[in-house]
């Protein structure tokens, strides 16, 4: 379920959190489905439990999971975190706009560009499911 890549330059638990933040996103990890136990994926990464214990502190801070005292951590709600992820990306794409209008970027310039990286990202997406 979780593959660390050793290149990355980003440490572990960030490489951890992100791997559940996408699976969470994508509904491959449901709400209120259990995370692995800290200790349980500790072993199976064969890495130190207080780095998986990070992730999911970083997780739980960012409100996609939550924690039972003697159960675990769980999933949270979908809608939440879909509404709490679409906040962010607004938040991005918002910076990214104002960066290209500072540049002096026209409006059909920067439609342009986010219509041509939609398409080469779908069509990626496609050629990866097909695989």
């Amino acid at each position: 379920m979780i593959l660390l890549d050793l290149h990355d330059r980003r440490p572990i638990y960030e490489q951890i959190a992100e791997k559940f933040r996408m699976l969470i996103l994508q509904g491959a990890l449901p709400p209120g489905s259990r995370l692995p136990s800290v200790r349980q994926l500790a072993m199976e990464l064969s890495i130190n439990p207080n780095t998986i214990q990070r992730a999911y502190m970083e997780l739980e801070q960012d409100g996609l999971v939550y924690p039972v005292k003697g159960k675990g951590n769980f999933i949270a709600d979908n809608e939440e975190i879909l509404k709490k992820s679409r906040e962010e990306y607004y938040q991005e794409l918002k910076e990214m706009v104002k960066k290209g209008i500072n540049m002096g970027m026209k409006e059909e310039t920067l439609i342009y560009i986010i219509k041509d990286c939609y398409k080469k990202e779908a069509a990626n997406d496609r050629d990866q499911g097909m695989q």
